[in-house]
């Protein structure tokens, strides 16, 4: 598994960084609007370019409170620099490459200079991009925005794509090293602990290492920064990544919560096994179906863990019902394990550490080719593939070319026509023979001609 660095779009609202983002990443996943503020949740998307691989963070969604304001806030409103400072000092923290993203038409401004002042702090490489400069002619005034101090100015349209090219050869230049696990011979299972604030990570951890080796606290986000623990079990090593809260203690500024992710996409990226901790009393929330989709689309081995199970009455159905609840929300990833535990009490927390090994070892699972294809020829004969005018899809080789996560490349005369009911039943199919219990699987569908294959 090689470890994607991170580079952050940051910079007060309306400059553009969702329609940079959009650039960048090659598509329209960010909404794009001229009312400041419109992006209201942290995106994130992985990038290519020149050969490197990186994930790109849209920083944006400086919020206000609601009810507070009637009218079209300025672009420096005060309301809004307290916001912007904290967005600025997480991406210092967890990003590894940061382009501060400013108004290249409108010139520079008091958000900017204070943005600025944070990231000038820090050892981190820092790209300025003046976006909005649709017109070549307007590319001399990018030089005042020198004055920031920061780093080199690249002058981009990120609506035309304008000057991009510049500006991704620089974030390219600016990233780290990638380090391959092997390189660093860690052969430890990686596990991150994900979940909203105060769900019990810390506790949890605590609890697997049978002693305080985190700060545990009722006060969401104690946990500042991400923070990795050895363990041994049974002769397995384990690294326990951390990454509760970012909140401190005291005052919490509003909106911040959602900067988590960042973190949380960093430690995806160096996990082989996700365990989503989802509070029971509280049930299934719009945050906790987010996380386990960032879950999925990394391809990481996923446990979902009920935590605060002893605080919740029961009767001979509670369990059944509540994941039937659970399942029911999180249908897009009906393969995961569910387990119903109490950190703060131990109970059923001895049962984590050997799921976590059985959904490594599916993750690593290799299945015959010669299995492979009698599986998929017999799933062919139950249920036949589509057809066209009378010109169905015919499946002529079937392997798996890569684990963690199991991909398998299916050879079909047609792979546009194998549409996506007919690949989740494929998908059933596989894992009723061979589980795949708490890991996803890519089905990758290729054209091949009959005479290839000697038909």
């Amino acid at each position: 598994m090689s470890y994607k660095p991170l580079v952050a779009l940051v910079g007060r609202p309306n400059v553009g960084k969702s329609t940079l983002f959009n650039r960048i990443t090659g598509r329209r996943l960010a909404v794009v609007s001229e009312v400041a503020g419109t992006t209201r949740d942290r995106l994130y998307a992985d990038a290519e370019w020149g050969g490197a691989a990186f994930t790109v963070v849209d920083t944006g969604g400086i919020e206000i409170e609601e009810g507070r304001h009637t009218a079209p806030l300025s672009e420096d409103s005060e309301r809004f620099l307290p916001l912007i400072r904290q967005q600025a000092r997480i991406a210092i923290q967890d990003a590894d490459v940061i382009v501060q993203v400013v108004d290249g038409q409108s010139g520079l401004t008091a958000a900017d200079r204070e943005v600025a002042d944070i990231l000038r702090q820090s050892k981190k490489p820092i790209i300025v991009a003046a976006n909005k400069l649709e017109s070549t002619k307007l590319w001399d005034t990018v030089y005042e925005f020198y004055e920031l101090a920061v780093g080199e100015v690249f002058a981009v349209s990120a609506l035309h794509g304008a000057g991009s090219g510049d500006l991704l050869d620089a974030i390219v230049d600016a990233l780290p090293r990638r380090i391959d696990e092997d390189e660093i011979e860690d052969e430890s299972i990686k596990i991150a602990l994900l979940g909203r604030p105060n769900v019990g990570k810390s506790t949890l951890l605590n609890k697997l290492l049978g002693e305080d080796r985190a700060i545990v606290s009722p006060i969401a986000g104690t946990t500042r920064d991400a923070i990795d623990t050895k363990l041994k079990w049974h002769g397995q090593d384990f690294t326990i990544i951390d990454t509760a809260g970012i909140r401190r203690r005291g005052k919490i500024d509003p909106g911040v919560e959602k900067y988590s992710v960042l973190r949380s996409i960093k430690a995806l990226n160096r996990a082989d096994v996700g365990l989503l901790l989802i509070d029971a009393s509280e049930g299934i929330t719009s945050q906790d179906a987010h996380i386990a989709g960032m879950m999925s689309e990394e391809s990481n081995g996923i446990i979902v863990l009920i935590n605060k199970w002893d605080a919740i009455e029961k009767d001979t159905y509670t369990i059944q019902e509540y994941e039937q609840t659970l399942r029911q929300e999180l249908n897009f990833m009906p393969y995961v394990p569910v387990l119903f535990i109490s950190a703060e009490t131990g109970q059923r927390v001895h049962k984590i550490l050997p799921e976590v090994v059985a959904v490594n070892e599916f993750r690593h699972l290799r299945i015959s080719t010669g299995q492979l294809n009698k599986l998929v020829r017999d799933a062919t004969i139950k249920h036949p593939p589509p057809s066209k005018a009378g010109v169905r899809v015919k499946f002529f080789y079937t392997t798996q070319v890569a684990v963690a996560p199991p991909t398998f490349v299916f050879f079909v005369n047609k792979p546009d026509w194998v549409h996506f009911g007919y690949q989740r039943f494929l998908e059933n199919r596989l894992r009723e023979e061979f589980a795949f219990r708490g890991t996803p699987i890519r089905m990758i569908f290729r054209a091949r001609s009959e005479d290839r294959f000697g038909n």
